[in-house]
C-alpha cells in the first residue's frame, strides 16, 4: 500500500463533452474558453477575469504588464517569498526585474509580513507572494502595510498574489481575488482542478482585462470587426502566445463542478490532522486564524528528525515531501542572496503529508497511528 501525497482528479463527466470538442473541428481559443470564463466569474464574483495556458504565464504576463504600466527599469526589485515552486520567482527574473527576498513566518510559512514592512522602500513598486499550502496570508495587515507605504512615499505597491496551492481558499469569508489585489490561480496537473495545464488571472480593472485579453494573444483583439476573418487589422503592441484553448477548458469546466466537494475533503482531512496531531511530541503544527479558511492544497508541518521520519513514512507506504526547494539556494538568483533566519531553521524541519480528496478515512487514521508509532 502506497498513500500518495498527489493525485490526479479528473471528472467521469468529461469524456461527452471533450469528445465534442475534439472532433468539432475547433480546438483552440474560442467558445469554451469563454464559457469556462463565465463560470468562473460567477463562482469567485469577479468581472475581470482571464485564463491563460498556465499559472507562471499568468504571472508572467503581470509582471510584463506592471513593467510596462508603471516605467520599471532592470534594476527595479520586486519583494518576494522564497518559499514556493521556483514558478512564483521565475517571471521576476524572464521580465528582467530584480528580486528582493522577504523572510518567512514560521507559524504559517506564508511571507513574513513584518519583514516586508521592513523591507519596503520609496522603490518599491511591486509585491508577490503564495499563499502556502493555500492557507491566505493575513489580507488585513498586508492591506495595512500598503496604506501606509502609499502615506510614506506616495505608491501603494502593487501587489500580485501567486494563489496556485489555494484554489477554494478564503480570508474573511470572501474567496481570494476578492480583497483588492490581482491573483493568479493554477490549473496544472496535481492542483485541486486541473485543466491538464492552465492558470486563472482575476484583475480588479477593466483596463488590466482588457490589455490582458490582448496580451495573452499576441497583442490580437478576438473581438474586432475584421474585413477578413483570417486578418487582424492592427496590432498597437506585440504580446504572447498564453491564451487557454477550448480542450483544456471544457476539461478544466467539467473538473471544476467538483471543487467545492474536493476542496471540502481536503479541509475535513485537514481538521483531523490537527485534532489527532496536536499532542504528538516531535511535531509542531502550523497555526489556524478563524479568519484564514485554507482549502489545503498541502498539510504542512514541522517534525524533529526530518530525514528519520520521512524514513520511517516511506517504509510504511506513506509518502511525503517538501514540495519545494527554498528558491534563493539557486545558481539563477545567487546575486539576491541574504541572510533570512525563520527560512534558514525552519526549512530544516519543514513536512507535507497525504491530506487530498483521495484519502480515505482508513488512510488518515493508518497515518496518523504511523506518525505516533514514532520515528
Amino acid at each position: 500500500m502506497v498513500i500518495p501525497l498527489f493525485k490526479v482528479f479528473m471528472s467521469p463527466s468529461i469524456d461527452e463533452p471533450l469528445l465534442k470538442v475534439l472532433h468539432s473541428g475547433y480546438i483552440g481559443q474560442g467558445q469554451k474558453v469563454e464559457e469556462f470564463e463565465i463560470m468562473l466569474k460567477t463562482y469567485f464574483g469577479k468581472d475581470y477575469i482571464v485564463t491563460v495556458n498556465s499559472g507562471t504565464s499568468g504571472l508572467h504576463l503581470v509582471l510584463y504588464m506592471y513593467k510596462k504600466k508603471l516605467g520599471l527599469d532592470n534594476n527595479s526589485e520586486v519583494l518576494t517569498t522564497p518559499l514556493s515552486c521556483f514558478a512564483t520567482n521565475a517571471p521576476i527574473l524572464t521580465n528582467d526585474l530584480k528580486i528582493k527576498w522577504v523572510d518567512i513566518d514560521p507559524g504559517n510559512l506564508n511571507i513574513d509580513l513584518d519583514d516586508l514592512a521592513r523591507k519596503i522602500t520609496p522603490n518599491t513598486k511591486i509585491i508577490t507572494f503564495v499563499h502556502w499550502g493555500g492557507y491566505p496570508i493575513d489580507e488585513d495587515k498586508l492591506n495595512k502595510i500598503c496604506n501606509d507605504t502609499e502615506k510614506m512615499y506616495g505608491f501603494r505597491p502593487v501587489v500580485i498574489e501567486d494563489g496556485a496551492h489555494a484554489l477554494g481558499s478564503e480570508y474573511d469569508g470572501r474567496k481570494l481575488g476578492n480583497q483588492g489585489n490581482i491573483i493568479m490561480y493554477s490549473l496544472q496537473a496535481i492542483k485541486h482542478v486541473t485543466s491538464i495545464d492552465g492558470g486563472i488571472v482575476i484583475f480588479q480593472n477593466k483596463e488590466d482585462y482588457q490589455r490582458a485579453k490582448l496580451m495573452r494573444w499576441y497583442g490580437i483583439s478576438r473581438e474586432e470587426d475584421r474585413t477578413d476573418m483570417r486578418c487582424e487589422l492592427n496590432i498597437k503592441e506585440a504580446g504572447f502566445k498564453f491564451h487557454m484553448n477550448d480542450v483544456n477548458a471544457v476539461i478544466g469546466m467539467e473538473n471544476f463542478k467538483n471543487l467545492d466537494k474536493i476542496v471540502a475533503i481536503h479541509r475535513e482531512n485537514a481538521k483531523y490532522y490537527d485534532d489527532n496531531l496536536a499532542d504528538v511530541g516531535g511535531i509542531i503544527l502550523l497555526e489556524r486564524n478563524p479568519l484564514c479558511n485554507s482549502s489545503f492544497w498541502l498539510y504542512t508541518m514541522l517534525v524533529e528528525n526530518r530525514p528519520g521520519f520521512m524514513r520511517a513514512m516511506k517504509e510504511r507506504g506513506i509518502m511525503v515531501s517538501r514540495v519545494h526547494e527554498r528558491n534563493d539556494i539557486h545558481t539563477a538568483v545567487k546575486e539576491f542572496r541574504v541572510h533570512l533566519p525563520s527560512l534558514d531553521r525552519v526549512h530544516q524541519s519543514m513536512i507535507c503529508i497525504p491530506v487530498g480528496w483521495w484519502v480515505t478515512k482508513e488512510d488518515r487514521e493508518y497515518i496518523v497511528k504511523s506518525i505516533k508509532e514514532g520515528w
